[in-house]
């Protein structure tokens, strides 16, 4: 399905685990240097640089553009690494993130509890995915280089919904499908697989 942005509660609490989602529209990208700067700062009484209601925050810090490309490669980080981050910044609206990778289960109780989801790209993607970015302008702390946060324009940027407003989690639920089947169920199933 193709989503726009901003995300409206209304959406954001009717996506699925498991869908498979392109993303059109603005979204922002910030890893951990400025997590940690808005985290500090709201800490202190601040006020964010951006509004986090409605928005994605991309896990990505994209290299230098090409001629003709909005940015070098954009792929997505390991989103663990934001975890402690994003639990300060949950209760200030950022209840949509993007990244690679597992979130923590503290987190993911938090997430259930304010109807927050996590949208996982595949890593390893970055120029793909940077075929997807259509604009990228600095907005915030462009002392930090790569890890300034962007305003990103994308058209049908492909993510899957790895974490739902409800706490469901593919990687948790892929896993614990694993440990469920039976050793050598699976080169049984498909060593029977129809031949000529």
């Amino acid at each position: 399905m193709e989503l726009r942005t901003p995300i409206t509660e209304e959406v954001r609490r009717s996506l699925k685990v498991g869908q498979l989602v392109e993303i059109t529209g603005e979204i922002y990208s910030a890893r951990d240097a400025a997590h940690k700067r808005m985290a500090e700062t709201l800490k202190a009484g601040g006020q964010a640089p951006i509004s986090f209601e409605g928005n994605i925050v991309y896990y990505t810090g994209p290299t230098p553009p090409r001629e003709g490309a909005a940015l070098g490669s954009a792929g997505p980080t390991t989103s663990m690494r934001m975890d402690a981050f994003w639990e300060e910044l949950l209760p200030f609206g950022l209840l949509a993130t993007l990244g690679k990778g597992g979130r923590g289960p503290a987190l993911r109780a938090k997430m259930k509890g304010l109807g927050a989801i996590y949208f996982m790209a595949v890593g390893g993607t970055g120029a793909f995915l940077t075929q997807h970015i259509k604009k990228a302008e600095v907005v915030a702390y462009e002392d930090l280089g790569t890890e300034a946060i962007r305003r990103l324009t994308v058209e049908k940027l492909p993510v899957i919904v790895c974490v739902d407003s409800e706490g469901h989690d593919l990687l948790e639920e892929g896993k614990a499908k694993w440990r469920r089947t039976p050793v050598g169920a699976v080169a049984t199933s498909t060593s029977n697989g129809g031949g000529g």
